[in-house]
């Protein structure tokens, strides 16, 4: 049930990451094996489900941390930067059948609310010099949306170009999103009654990498 707040954290991941594909750019690549390939620019990218990752940790009783997740990710990158990420919230994996089963009924509701989504407006210019083997930090901003609500998110990302049609995205630093954000304190509430628990802390670090292939 403290996975509730994973929601935000885990969606907010997600805009990250495509918004990493193309941001806008600032400072030169890092030194790395440079080698000729087609630009970043050329094409549309595909999120590859298979190599990608997210996942939050939620804390009960003040002091039990548990590592949660979502199994199902889809998203794309545009060629002229328009990125969306979508989160399949029935796809919840808190390691509890049970868990799982509230997560989805009371916390997300699938049944009207199948999915969060992220979406975010990039600069595909900024990533054009992007060679194999390097690698660009770049800040990140996107839109999340749970349940209707949306909510801008911000954070810095590490985009490295591992082949010519593939490219991957982590976050440098944790990401922590809150219940509040979204309109899910009740929610949170109903969830800590049912399992007894004193408290279910509502923020929660999320943590993602998140693969892309050339379309």
């Amino acid at each position: 049930m403290t996975n509730l707040r994973l929601l935000a954290p885990f969606a907010a991941a997600l805009a990250l990451g495509l918004a990493a594909c193309a941001q806008p750019a600032g400072d030169a690549p890092k030194d790395g094996a440079a080698t000729e390939a087609t630009p970043v620019t050329e094409g549309a990218w595909t999120l590859d489900p298979a190599a990608s990752r997210l996942a939050y940790v939620s804390i009960k009783a003040g002091e039990i941390a548990e590592a949660n997740r979502f199994e199902t990710l889809a998203g794309s990158v545009a060629a002229d930067g328009t990125a969306s990420l979508d989160i399949d919230l029935a796809s919840v994996n808190t390691g509890v059948d049970i868990r799982n089963e509230r997560m989805r009924e009371i916390f997300f509701q699938v049944a009207e609310n199948p999915k969060a989504s992220v979406t975010a407006k990039l600069d595909p210019a900024a990533f054009a010099g992007l060679a194999v083997g390097q690698s660009l930090t770049r800040p990140l901003k996107a839109t999340l949306t749970i349940k209707g609500m949306a909510s801008d998110v911000e954070t810095e990302v590490l985009v490295t170009r591992v082949s010519d049609d593939r490219v991957t995205v982590v976050p440098t630093a944790p990401i922590i999103i809150t219940t509040d954000m979204f309109g899910l304190t009740d929610e949170l509430g109903e969830l800590r009654a049912l399992a007894q628990l004193p408290s279910i802390t509502p923020a929660v670090p999320v943590t993602f990498t998140l693969a892309f292939t050339r379309s």
